[in-house]
């Protein structure tokens, strides 16, 4: 793989302490940092379309490649242009390898060094995914940022069995590397794994780093360590990764998790917390989560939160609102999955300007505060 990257880096432009701001420029459009993806699994952000997203301020979603070689298969999606032509989104799109997916959903799963043999959680047919195939299939998706094949740790984990899984990860990352087809504006990612043990985390970091990645996640987080291990595996990773090369927290997406990792030193976050609440009836607000299932709402003639700025959140009343979830009505799914994104969107944006103006820790204090102070006390 060539080592010039031309089209895709990072140009950091405001930094206040740990945290920095800037744009990751790509073949399919620019990334202002810190930001985060929505999660398009299947080929769609859940009960949005890409006109929604991208008045949302969205800029760059994120899809599955467990899921999309079961369904509809990579070579269909190749045929029909790649899943940015086949979605009609204009934007980039990184792709996970799968391999968490793989611990979470497929059925009689067999780890070896080759790879991954698996049973669909589909239809139970049989496939093997070897960090060759995990690149080859991301290549045919057309994705502008290609992750690693990994194997996701679970949680709780021994440090023998963290390492032996951290070891077998930096010889699928090395494979990964060595197929990947460069292309310029187009991004390949290493993972870095190793539990909650900070030595493999570093061990990690430094073989990833000496292969030479375009940008590093971490991963095997968010699987219930919870969030002071969270952040302690975070702080101690990211200064072992080069200060210049993008680093992305892999499915954390609370918002005060969010806000401490930016201060840590995060640049990109993905998280299917947005959608997913918003079709259980759950919106976020600057005032904390509002659960619109409750009665409460039933005659509250007030939009979810006037401070973000999407039509979901201004021009629909929570009674309304209300009204569409405790009827079963999608469109109420909808408008909420669509204010969820807005509200994280927006957050991001007073991340980074919070950063500009070198105030990021007084923003997070406010943010905590009225977070903490919850929205039925604003009634």
């Amino acid at each position: 793989m060539e080592n010039s990257k031309k089209q895709f880096f990072l140009q950091i432009d405001s930094v206040d302490h740990k945290a920095r701001t800037g744009v990751l420029h790509t073949a399919h459009g620019s990334i202002m940092t810190p930001a985060f993806m929505p999660v398009g699994t299947s080929g769609t952000v859940k009960g949005m379309t890409v006109d929604m997203l991208e008045s949302s301020g969205v800029q760059i979603i994120l899809g599955n490649t467990y899921h999309l070689m079961l369904r509809p298969g990579e070579n269909l999606i190749d045929n029909l242009g790649g899943l940015r032509v086949m979605m009609r989104w204009k934007g980039p799109i990184l792709t996970d390898s799968g391999g968490y997916q793989i611990m979470s959903l497929a059925k009689l799963r067999t780890v070896h060094d080759k790879g991954v043999i698996f049973r669909s959680h589909i239809d139970g047919s049989e496939h093997e995914l070897t960090p060759e195939k995990a690149i080859q299939i991301q290549h045919k998706l057309d994705s502008t940022v290609t992750m690693v094949l990994d194997e996701c740790t679970s949680y709780p984990v021994t440090k023998t069995h963290a390492k032996e899984s951290m070891n077998l990860s930096m010889r699928w990352a090395e494979r990964s590397y060595e197929s990947y087809i460069d292309r310029n504006g187009y991004g390949l990612f290493g993972i870095v794994q190793g539990g909650v043990y900070s030595e493999l985390r570093e061990q990690s970091a430094k073989y990833l780093v000496s292969i030479g990645f375009d940008g590093y996640a971490l991963g095997g987080l968010a699987v219930g360590e919870g969030q002071k291990a969270m952040l302690e595996v975070t702080k101690n990773s990211i200064q072992f990764l080069p200060f210049e090369k993008p680093r992305y927290l892999m499915g954390v997406g609370k918002p005060l998790d969010i806000i401490r990792a930016v201060i840590q030193g995060i640049d990109l976050f993905d998280c299917v917390l947005p959608t997913r609440s918003g079709r259980t009836g759950q919106a976020f607000t600057r005032y904390g989560t509002v659960n619109l299932k409750n009665s409460r709402h039933r005659n509250d003639h007030r939009p979810l939160d006037e401070s973000v700025n999407c039509e979901a959140s201004l021009k629909y009343s929570r009674a309304y609102l209300h009204h569409l979830v405790k009827s079963g009505e999608v469109l109420g799914l909808i408008l909420l999955s669509w204010h969820n994104i807005a509200f994280y969107q927006q957050l991001m944006s007073s991340l980074r300007q919070a950063i500009k103006m070198k105030s990021l820790y007084e923003f997070e204090e406010n943010f905590r505060r009225d977070w903490e102070m919850g929205d039925i006390e604003q009634i």
